[in-house]
């Protein structure tokens, strides 16, 4: 449910359909990561404030400046806030804008990968790190190198190798690097070039992650979302192509790529074979929610799949004050995914 239309809205009624509700209450937390470490599930999300900033489609009111890390026994338990894991005040590198985060673990030490953006207004992505799950996370002096736009999300496969999935459109600025380097002309435009709506959709990148997980050990490159016919999804396509909230899970040996459609307010997904793709559009995951963004991550634990994800009904649809919800998720027997009503 996109932002003009809650005016409408009984909020008391739409609460009473929602299929979950806020896992946080007693501050705004959004784009939650979920991993399972240490037979718990560990919830990496952004923390919603209101910093006075104006709306606009360059997101400049997601005004972030911390994470906090969550952590919960059982799906249905108790969620333990574990306070500030890392403020952007202790990132050297950073001025702004700590948007949707991720984390990942190895040989016993926790790593949490954020976009922020630098002196220079352009959104890079850090990386922080701990010997516990939920911090605090010394940041390193620098943005990985060759990194650029938003949402990082850092898969583990089988073989121990990681990856890492990323980028952004409108305010996200992957449109500005479509000729490699950052294009800061026409810097109040989100949708400045952005290719026609006939033209490829662009497409979100992944690099091979060095052992250390500090660094991209390979040019990013390209993630390929073609429709049932092997074509890449065009421009135009605004209910399957990509905008933002890449996140990749593994499921009966098929690699599970999903995302946001922005604008449209979709989760979707997309299947493959390897952790490269291409990744062949399946369908959608989640319905539109109240407030404008969408944002979700997908985890197995105990058994059962589960979908976390974020709406505004908790601040009555207010954009940038959103709330963490979790849902579980089914798979069809042909791997398919059945598609949640987030208000029944």
């Amino acid at each position: 449910m996109p932002e003009e239309s809650i005016d409408h809205i009984n909020f008391e009624e739409l609460n009473s359909k929602a299929i979950s509700k806020p896992i946080v209450t007693h501050l705004y937390t959004a784009d939650p990561s979920a991993h399972v470490f240490e037979n718990k599930v560990y919830i990496y999300p952004s923390h919603d404030v209101d910093a006075g900033e104006a709306f606009d489609d360059l997101g400049s009111h997601f005004a972030m400046e911390d994470y906090h890390v969550f952590s919960m026994d059982s799906i249905e338990g108790n969620v333990k806030d574990h306070g500030i894991a890392l403020h952007i005040d202790d990132v050297k590198w950073a001025e702004k804008q700590m948007w949707a985060p991720d984390a990942n673990e190895k040989d016993g030490k926790y790593y949490l990968f954020f976009p922020a953006k630098d002196y220079e207004g352009i959104f890079r992505i850090g990386v922080a790190v701990s010997d516990l799950p939920y911090g605090p996370f010394i940041p390193q002096p620098n943005s990985i190198h060759g990194s650029f736009s938003i949402d990082p999300a850092v898969f583990k496969d089988d073989d121990g190798s990681y990856y890492m999935y990323f980028g952004g459109i409108w305010g996200g600025q992957l449109q500005r690097w479509r000729k490699g380097v950052f294009n800061a002309d026409h810097p109040e435009s989100p949708t400045a070039f952005l290719p026609e709506d006939n033209e490829p959709a662009l497409l979100p990148f992944v690099a091979k992650m060095t052992d250390d997980l500090l660094q991209f050990d390979e040019s990013p490159k390209e993630v390929e979302i073609v429709d049932e016919n092997g074509d890449l999804l065009l421009a135009g396509d605004n209910d399957r192509r990509f905008f933002e909230a890449a996140w990749l899970h593994k499921y009966k040996g098929k690699y599970y790529f999903s995302y946001s459609t922005g604008d449209t307010h979709f989760i979707c997904y997309a299947i493959g074979n390897n952790p490269y793709g291409p990744f062949t559009y399946s369908g959608r995951i989640l319905n539109p929610v109240v407030g404008w963004t969408s944002h979700h991550s997908i985890c197995e634990f105990k058994g059962k799949w589960y979908l976390f994800y974020h709406d505004s009904s908790l601040s009555k649809g207010v954009t940038h004050l959103r709330s963490v919800k979790i849902a579980e998720i089914k798979y069809n027997e042909d791997g398919t995914i059945q598609t949640l009503n987030p208000y029944n």
